[in-house]
């Protein structure tokens, strides 16, 4: 069975694979939404806030959070996502919006659930970076690398391209935010593609940067449109 990965703005996604459900970054912003076909998924939630995504999708096993801000974790996403057992994986910062026991990680922090391995790394901006807005800071906020079935997937968070990222290893598929304000901008994130080395590269966290045109750039891009799905 291959890996399904879907994608819901700015950055958050659904991985399953014959076992498991983890969702990285599960937040919503309703004007991210606003084109989304609900009237064919959700016709049977009246309840506008049962439009939103997480109405009609898998609860968790596994649930990874970047950063604390609220453009990656939502209280309400979470909780309707989240089973008892579920494991939840965030920097200490995200306790408040996570609102119940989960794991805490820094970078470099390395945990296997079953099979699957999560190791915690890097995500902060540069003083040198394009980002205009330094809002993430070295050690709170962290991206994820996370091997499934020999199969190794990268989601960078917010953060600007780091010196950090020449350390990574074999990475399958790489989400990169591409919107320049409080992350990499495209220029850097085709920079961070010729670093990371990965034989697919995703953009996200775009704000109002045109993903394609970062997949003019380099011939190793998908762009997914909001809840499509790729299989690894």
């Amino acid at each position: 069975m291959p890996i399904s990965i879907t994608w819901f703005p700015p950055s958050w996604l659904l991985i399953r694979n014959k076992d498991k459900v983890i969702y990285i970054d599960p937040a919503w912003i309703q004007k991210n939404f606003d084109n989304f076909p609900k009237k064919i998924i959700f016709s049977h939630y009246p309840d506008p806030m049962d439009g939103l995504p997480e109405a009609d999708l898998p609860k968790a096993d596994i649930i990874l959070v970047t950063h604390h801000h609220q453009d990656h974790i939502k209280t309400a996403t979470l909780n309707r996502l989240a089973k008892r057992n579920t494991r939840i994986f965030a920097p200490s910062k995200c306790a408040e919006l996570i609102g119940r026991p989960f794991e805490e990680v820094k970078p470099n922090d390395e945990h296997d659930v079953g099979e699957i391995k999560i190791k915690a790394v890097y995500a902060y901006n540069t003083e040198a970076g394009h980002s205009t807005r330094k809002v993430h800071h070295k050690g709170e906020c962290v991206g994820y690398l996370l091997t499934i079935d020999g199969k190794t997937i990268y989601h960078a968070g917010d953060t600007d391209v780091i010196p950090e990222m020449k350390e990574f290893g074999k990475v399958d598929m790489a989400f990169l935010p591409i919107g320049g304000t409080f992350t990499m901008d495209i220029q850097e994130a085709v920079q961070a593609t010729s670093i990371i080395k990965p034989i697919i590269v995703v953009p996200m966290h775009f704000l109002k940067a045109n993903p394609d045109t970062f997949k003019k750039e380099t011939n190793k891009a998908v762009v997914l449109k909001t809840g499509e799905s790729f299989d690894l």
